[in-house]
């Protein structure tokens, strides 16, 4: 069998860009290395760009030291940059005829292919879901790690401030981010990238790190607030520069038509990574006999079968230590836990124990974090946290926090907790709550005080650790994802 695998980032990108995806990626790339009877192409589409030639085209990477996994591929010049919010709204999200043609090329010349599987559309134009049309044998496998078919944000979160049930006909999406990034401004910082790391200038080089990141991070400050300052209160977020101004939103709403559209005709499968994800990909339309929900494997499995849950959520001196792991972010719920835990009762504050493993956001978050000192029994603040450390730094958490405020399709740190044993307290959005099945640990998203009743009943012995676990459900090994992908991507047409 021979398989594709598409994501708007390399899998090894040197800039560690893509997140959990990339994870996946690469830890079932090397399942199926390992199987030895498939082979495995991978291609990367968006970020690298050329100064001088404008024109899509693609190449071969070359092979990273020890690496036999995919061969990999990108296409150089793309008429869209990825990811999503770096061309935001842009017509080209949905077509764009080079980039389409190069995207053609590429599997005429290095096919056929028995499946090709996008781990996201951006960074292509959704159209090069056509390829059925050209080569109707081969299978059309989509995995929703995020929105991106529904929401040029990609997380149906509107204006960096609220979960976005509702987009209005297009309307909302007008006036959905603070600032929008010209692409003609990204598409340089694509290139300067691309340039320095092909000279052997690229990340973990003095000349890249402290070169290229500290003039790109004080020319995108120096970006946000000119365009906040030019921009009016009320005033809809200028588009791409490719785009013209649409403050009704029709042309938002003709881009999620057409690409679920484009989606339902195209597709042979739709993989939802939870339930929550297929109820929602279902509300905007996708085919639901298309859709399958496949949560994603992960090496953090095996943990499940070396750990044991504990007894009690409580320690024996009455206090529970609760752990935030990820990014000091609104979306992903971090002030709000500010917000819940500054409003705790006294009583129930001086028996929390608190670590965030997370790197510094802004200023105002890490100054709250540290007042919290004074009213919680205990603050940890761990400045980021690496796979090797989190046996290490996971040891004594008795109850982990994903208080999520989008419907986050399925957070790695959920999995990295869950798969120690570590019972979740969830918010009530994205896919999260399904690993513990656990209706009792799940408070509202937003509702510091439904935050504060749930944890209530944690302290209180009202919810116990027995009856977290007899419903949970067992992280799924790479193994056995890989067995529910090819039983996928065997079916017949």
């Amino acid at each position: 069998m021979k398989i594709l695998y598409y994501n708007w980032v390399d899998y090894l990108d040197p800039e560690k860009r893509g997140g959990g995806v990339s994870i996946y990626q690469r830890n079932l790339l090397a399942h199926l290395d390992a199987r030895g009877d498939t082979e495995a192409h991978f291609l990367s589409s968006g970020i690298p760009h050329e100064f001088l030639r404008r024109k899509p085209r693609w190449r071969e990477l070359p092979r990273e030291p020890g690496d036999a996994l995919a061969r990999r591929f990108v296409i150089i010049n793309s008429g869209l940059m990825s990811p999503s919010h770096a061309h935001y709204g842009s017509p080209r999200q949905v077509s764009h005829a080079a980039t389409e043609d190069t995207f053609m090329d590429f599997v005429a010349a290095n096919g056929p292919y028995d499946v090709i599987h996008f781990n996201n559309l951006e960074g292509l134009p959704a159209a090069v879901l056509r390829l059925k049309k050209r080569w109707p044998q081969t299978r059309v496998v989509i995995s929703l790690h995020n929105y991106y078919p529904f929401c040029p944000q990609v997380n149906l979160w509107h204006n960096e401030a609220e979960n976005c049930t509702d987009f209005e006909g297009g309307r909302r999406c007008a006036t959905c981010l603070p600032v929008v990034a010209d692409p003609s401004w990204v598409r340089l910082a694509h290139a300067i990238s691309w340039r320095m790391q092909r000279l052997g200038m690229g990340p973990g080089t003095r000349a890249f790190d402290k070169g290229f990141w500290p003039l790109m991070g004080v020319s995108w400050r120096t970006y946000r607030k000119l365009r906040l300052l030019r921009r009016p209160a009320a005033q809809p977020a200028p588009l791409s520069a490719d785009v013209p101004a649409r403050d009704d939103g029709r042309a938002f709403a003709e881009r999620r038509k057409t690409m679920v559209s484009l989606i339902n005709t195209h597709a042979d499968a739709v993989l939802a990574v939870s339930d929550r994800v297929r109820q929602i990909a279902t509300h905007h339309g996708v085919a639901p006999d298309k859709l399958h929900t496949s949560y994603i494997g992960t090496k953090e499995a095996e943990k499940w079968h070396i750990t044991r849950p504990r007894s009690t959520m409580v320690q024996q001196d009455g206090t529970i230590r609760l752990a935030y792991l990820g990014y000091m972010r609104r979306d992903k719920g971090f002030f709000f836990l500010l917000d819940a835990l500054e409003s705790l009762p006294q009583a129930l504050a001086s028996r929390v124990r608190l670590t965030v493993a997370a790197r510094r956001g802004e200023a105002e978050a890490l100054a709250r974090l540290q007042a919290l000192s004074s009213r919680l029994a205990e603050v940890r603040h761990v400045e980021g946290y690496s796979h090797d450390g989190l046996d290490a730094l996971l040891a004594d958490v008795d109850l982990g926090l994903i208080p999520v405020m989008w419907e986050d399709n399925l957070p790695q740190v959920a999995i990295e907790m869950h798969a120690r044993h570590i019972p979740l307290m969830t918010s009530d959005r994205g896919g999260a709550q399904e690993l513990g099945n656990c209706p009792d640990l799940v408070f509202r998203a937003g509702d510091r005080a439904d935050f504060a009743r749930v944890l209530d009943s944690v302290l209180s012995g009202r919810i116990t650790a027995e009856s977290y676990w007899k419903n949970a459900r067992e992280p799924v090994s790479m193994h056995t994802h890989l067995d529910q992908l090819l039983a996928i991507y065997e079916d017949a047409p």
